[in-house]
């Protein structure tokens, strides 16, 4: 067959298309005509041998003709197909003779021995497929495929072996025994080049962790190289945050120890030099914007440490400042001059015009579950809208914050013309839900559990909802919350809650309080520093003495039989009375039964922290008003407020000032209850008792579970949190020194409950009852001071917390307690 034909048959070559080009469309078709014949003649001169299920003219088809380069290229593309797993072709009596075996067709694909990992799983990985054709090259692919799902999943030792199970008719098993072998994790991490920061804070900052003997509690030591990708990223981050511009990873390596049971893992780093700004300016290569307008919208100011985060604010900000002003194709390129001799950079923030380029499509792939448009309203641009990549990078770092996807990753693909262009929204949906049971113990609350149910992509919707059951010691409660994160297709969170939850009387306090609620609120956030959350509450609470041979707290009006002194036991006496065996005092008794409060109120938060679980430098600051009065039996305002800042005085000792306070007042002719009022301890001043500092009832004969509280409080900290040495980072442990000082005053209630105005004392015989008048003590500005020293353990079980406090001033009447132990857990 001529080769002409066989250009013809491949459709036309370009030497055949300049032969012929256009004004010998006859002779072409006259040609492909004559070729046909010949493909027909030389099928009939082929005779395919050793095929079973496929038809020899689907063979045949492969081969174009009788010369040596066609033939080669139909066995390699007979090969191709994976239909055979050989073929040789040779010549007999002027025919060409193929002769073929045919793969089996696999039957099913099965696993034995994987519990790990899903059948699932492992299914979607391995290229062997049922009712495909069987091939060993494949499974001893797919063979390596699997190792590699178990070294992600940290199981490197993982051996798999395969087997097939032949079956009538051509057709077999193809099955896949695992010995998942034990979990293989992270031995050591190693950093190499590193001298400003040391090994230990820069494992701190990484997600993966080290195998210790609380290994069996976590999976954050199993080696994933994914999540070593993004721990790199976080120490670059890191230092560019700290002004180390030049910083790069040199490289990083994993290598599994056999000997050790687990990866040894290397980083190596070039950190470079500290940086300050030297000066930051804003050039503006767009007509009619001048550079120095926006310059209020440049996070960095000359003097400062570089920062690699306030950079990438500022090219967020100037992006979205510009497109108000007409020019939504403008990208900023920040642009530093260092200056290797000073350690100086000089920051130029770059505004030019960019392609004109627009957004054909939006599409997303892969949600399962997380419906469409959840995806969708994190982006700030639409489908028409001017491409703007610095925006799309931003609404790919709100798709991986909101934590509904495994992974998240965005492209672009060519539109239709050259100025359109469609982003491609990759995900990976990964579970949301969760079921907890937490249980906890604190020296003023007891022992408390709780089991809740939580699920933050609720029906793939975005929705928060978390259903919660509580029961202590002293307390328990029932708890429904429920959010909207985009109320009414804006970024405004709306949601709800519903509570009911019941206190009993304990050493501390000597009422019962039962509350049942909701709240209406929402959440503004202004910047991302800045959130306005307003909110409504109405809840009704019913407060109630106990008074029982166990908690005989009303005894002195209602006496109980056996347990007052006089009724039923000896004679009353001024040692010996009903007061001696606790009485609540009778500002609570006069706080008895239901009221309802109704209030608005609102919360504006600040917040730079660099890490809200574990904050090692940012500020933190939320001031709180309420204003109950909008219907229901209160008329007050309440206002509080609350200041962190965190800074690293040295490496990994991380510096914390607290400072708070509170005011409240009544208004409209209303007097406040008893139980309106700020009741303080440990959380204001540590080495104090709950409810221990402040104005109480002293007159009651038990002044510790008769706190009155006070109406304004004011107390500062200063706390310094180190590693404790010598520790593995994984166990958690840390230390802490603190000093303290704050007070509680104000108390504005009422004192005289006579109905004549005329105080009754305690000791009157022969009852020695109650007094009809309260004696108010410690109602002072006097500050509590104390000091002491706090070991934190962020426990696999949850945090933990032991406080050592010595009081150095205090009230005459206040409460101390020398040791706090507060803990949880979740699991």
């Amino acid at each position: 067959m001529s080769q002409a034909c066989v250009d013809v048959g491949g459709g036309l070559t370009m030497r055949f298309m300049r032969i012929f080009h256009g004004r010998f469309a006859v002779a072409i078709v006259a040609l492909a005509l004559l070729c046909a014949g010949s493909f027909a003649a030389f099928a009939e001169n082929v005779l395919v041998q050793g095929n079973k299920r496929i038809d020899s003219d689907t063979i045949a088809a492969y081969f174009s003709g009788s010369d040596q380069a066609s033939i080669n290229k139909g066995v390699k593309d007979l090969y191709a197909t994976g239909l055979v797993s050989s073929v040789k072709v040779s010549r007999a009596g002027g025919r060409v003779v193929i002769s073929v075996s045919e793969n089996n067709v696999i039957n099913r694909v099965a696993f034995e021995g994987n519990s790990k990992v899903k059948t699932e799983t492992l299914t979607a990985e391995v290229k062997s497929k049922s009712r495909g054709p069987y091939s060993q090259t494949i499974v001893d692919a797919d063979i390596e495929r699997i190792k590699d799902v178990y070294r992600r999943s940290g199981r490197a030792a993982a051996k798999v072996t395969a087997r097939t199970v032949d079956l009538p008719n051509g057709r077999l098993d193809v099955v896949f025994t695992i010995d998942e072998g034990e979990k293989t994790g992270v031995k050591t991490i190693n950093f190499v080049g590193n001298q400003v920061y040391s090994s230990g804070k820069l494992r701190d900052l990484m997600q993966t962790t080290e195998m210790n003997y609380l290994s069996f509690f976590k999976t954050s030591d199993v080696y994933d190289p994914d999540r070593i990708a993004s721990d790199l990223e976080l120490i670059r981050r890191f230092y560019l945050k700290n002004g180390y511009a030049d910083f790069h990873v040199v490289g990083s390596d994993a290598q599994f120890d056999p000997e050790q049971g687990g990866y040894i893992v290397t980083i190596t780093v070039e950190e470079g030099v500290q940086y300050t700004v030297a000066a930051v300016n804003v050039e503006s290569h767009l007509p009619d914007l001048d550079g120095a307008s926006l310059l209020p919208f440049v996070r960095l100011s000359a003097g400062e440490v570089y920062n690699g985060d306030l950079v990438e604010k500022t090219v967020d900000a100037l992006t979205k400042e510009v497109g108000k002003h007409g020019y939504p194709f403008t990208q900023v390129h920040p642009r530093g001059d260092r200056d290797p001799a000073t350690h100086t950079v000089t920051i130029a923030f770059v505004l030019d015009e960019g392609p004109r380029v627009y957004i054909e499509r939006i599409v997303v792939r892969g949600n399962t579950r997380t419906r469409d448009y959840v995806i969708r309203r994190e982006f700030e641009i639409g489908e028409g809208d001017a491409y703007n990549r610095v925006l799309v990078d931003r609404a790919e770092r709100r798709l991986n914050n909101l934590g509904y996807f495994k992974k998240v990753k965005i492209t672009n693909e060519q539109g239709s013309t050259q100025d359109r262009v469609i982003v491609v929204v990759d995900v990976e949906d990964q579970p949301t839900g969760s079921l907890s049971l937490s249980g906890g113990y604190s020296t003023s609350e007891g022992f408390i559990a709780e089991v809740s149910v939580t699920e933050t992509n609720f029906l793939g919707r975005g929705q928060y909802v978390r259903l919660a059951v509580s029961e202590g010691q002293f307390s328990r409660g029932v708890e429904f919350n429920f959010t909207e994160p985009y109320f009414l297709g804006d970024r405004l969170a709306a949601g709800f809650d519903v509570y009911a939850k019941k206190t009993d009387a304990f050493q501390f306090s000597f009422y019962n309080d039962f509350v049942t609620g909701a709240t209406l609120r929402l959440g503004l956030p202004v910047t991302e520093e800045i959130t306005f959350s307003p909110r409504y509450s109405i809840y009704r609470t019913d407060i109630s003495i106990p008074n029982n041979s166990g908690r005989p707290f009303d005894d002195c009006n209602s006496p109980i039989n056996g347990v007052t002194p006089g009724f039923g036991t000896s004679a009353p006496t001024f040692s010996f009375n009903c007061l001696t065996n606790g009485e609540a005092s009778l500002a609570l008794k006069q706080a008895q039964g239901p009221f309802v409060t109704s209030s608005f109120g609102y919360t504006l938060g600040y917040s730079s922290l660099d890490n809200n679980r574990n904050p090692t430098g940012g500020f933190f600051a939320e001031l709180r008003q309420d204003i109950a009065g909008a219907g229901g039996d209160e008329r007050y305002v309440r206002t509080t407020g609350d200041i962190r800042y965190y800074h690293e005085l040295y490496d990994q000792i991380v510096g914390l000032v607290h400072l708070q306070g509170g005011d409240l007042a009544a208004f409209g002719g209303t007097q406040l209850r008893i139980v309106d009022n700020f009741n303080l301890g440990p959380s204001l001043v540590r080495g104090f008792a709950p409810f221990g500092i402040g104005p109480r009832d002293v007159g009651t004969g038990d002044p510790q579970g008769n706190p009155l509280g006070g109406t304004k409080y004011f107390g500062g900290s200063l706390e310094a949190q180190f590693p404790l040495f010598g520790l593995p980072r994984d166990l958690g442990l840390k230390g802490a020194i603190f000093a303290d000082a704050g007070t509680l005053y104000g108390f504005t209630g009422r004192t005289n409950f006579s109905p004549n105005g005329v105080c009754t004392p305690v000791d009157v015989a022969p009852l020695f009852t109650q007094s009809n008048c309260i004696t108010v003590g410690g109602n002072s500005t006097k500050l509590r001071t104390s000091a002491g020293g706090s070991i934190i353990w962020s426990s696999p079980l949850g945090p933990i917390r032991f406080d050592f406090a010595k009081v150095i001033t205090k009230s005459q009447f206040d409460q101390t307690q020398f040791f706090r132990f507060t803990g949880g857990t979740t699991f």
